[in-house]
């Protein structure tokens, strides 16, 4: 059997698309599985376990030079290498319109069909063409966790039980990691690095810099010391704001997204805004901490254990306008224990 899965966009929503993936895997053994993404965001697909063929597109740029010629070549050369094969399923995971078009171009198997949803859940969007384009729409509950959604689309359109344990399967080479990064913890005598994920595509999700600072202290007194990522130079700036005159700071290169999940595996935990790294930190099971200025952490955050007496060491943090250091402290010192 074949299945294609359409899920282009944007990081944090790949991520959580991946536990979907490790349920087919588990369910129908012997399954190929092919996903269509963006392309910056295909080195991290291309980690994730049970994927065969990852084909990349570059949808954001083509709508910005629709009628060039080299968008028309692009684009003739990824339709030819969406349509080598003949699906068994597509399943569409994006519910968009630009998701419905690349279902559409695909080249079914005999019996084959397109899946997708059927209505839109709260706080994501829908868009119409997604469910017209779809052979079978999928009803799904209005109040859905991203992650839980693709789990349930995918879950009813292969008709198998929804696992009740959920894995991601994404995979990281700590290995692999700048030398500089996995061992200045060890140099230095420290009980780790955590790192702090303060860039956000969105200002209103950011935390104060103040803030960032006075938990960046107490993680040095802690013993712990402070791994600052960014991937812009606006954020680099605010990771050198950060790192300014504490004693065990280290501002990272800036890393490409595969790197840079293999320098996030060496560290103890991570504490970060709602955002795409955030969400890589969830899914390699590192101790987290979860900041939201939104009360959206039950639908993007992290998920509590399936079983209620499990140790929590993955965790959100809500309050408005945003939360308190101490509060973030207290959560940190929760899931680090647990």
């Amino acid at each position: 059997m074949k299945i294609l899965i359409v899920k282009l966009s944007s990081l944090g929503d790949v991520v959580h698309a991946m536990a979907a993936v490790q349920d087919i895997v588990r369910e129908r053994p012997g399954v190929q599985i092919d996903w269509v993404v963006e392309r910056g965001f295909a080195p991290l697909v291309r980690r994730c376990k049970g994927v065969h063929r990852v084909i990349a597109c570059d949808l954001r740029q083509w709508r910005k030079t629709l009628f060039s010629a080299a968008t028309r070549r692009a684009w003739a050369l990824f339709k030819a290498e969406l349509q080598q094969e003949r699906y068994d399923a597509v399943l569409d995971l994006q519910g968009l319109t630009k998701s419905a078009l690349v279902s559409w171009l695909v080249h079914l198997a005999p019996q084959g069909k397109r899946y997708g949803m059927a209505n839109q859940t709260e706080g994501s969007s829908f868009e119409a063409p997604a469910r017209w384009v779809a052979d079978v729409a999928i009803t799904l509950p209005a109040h859905s966790h991203a992650v839980t959604r693709a789990r349930m689309l995918c879950a009813k359109a292969l008709r198998y039980e929804l696992p009740f344990e959920m894995h991601f399967g994404l995979l990281a080479h700590t290995d692999q990691a700048p030398a500089a990064i996995k061992n200045i913890a060890f140099k230095r005598g420290l009980r780790g690095m955590v790192a702090l994920v303060h860039g956000t595509s969105r200002a209103d999700k950011e935390w104060p810099l103040a803030c960032w600072r006075e938990l960046a202290q107490r993680l040095n007194e802690a013993g712990f010391g402070v791994a600052l990522p960014h991937g812009s130079p606006a954020e680099e700036q605010v990771a050198q704001a950060i790192a300014h005159d504490l004693e065990h700071a280290q501002v990272w290169p800036r890393l490409a997204l595969d790197g840079l999940t293999d320098a996030l595996a060496t560290c103890t935990g991570v504490i970060g805004v709602d955002s795409g790294l955030s969400h890589i930190a969830v899914a390699l099971a590192l101790p987290h901490v979860q900041i939201y200025n939104f009360e959206t952490a039950w639908r993007t955050g992290p998920l509590p254990p399936a079983l209620p007496e499990a140790p929590v060491f993955q965790t959100a943090v809500f309050a408005q306008p945003c939360p308190s250091v101490d509060a973030v402290w207290q959560a940190w010192q929760a899931v680090l224990n647990a």
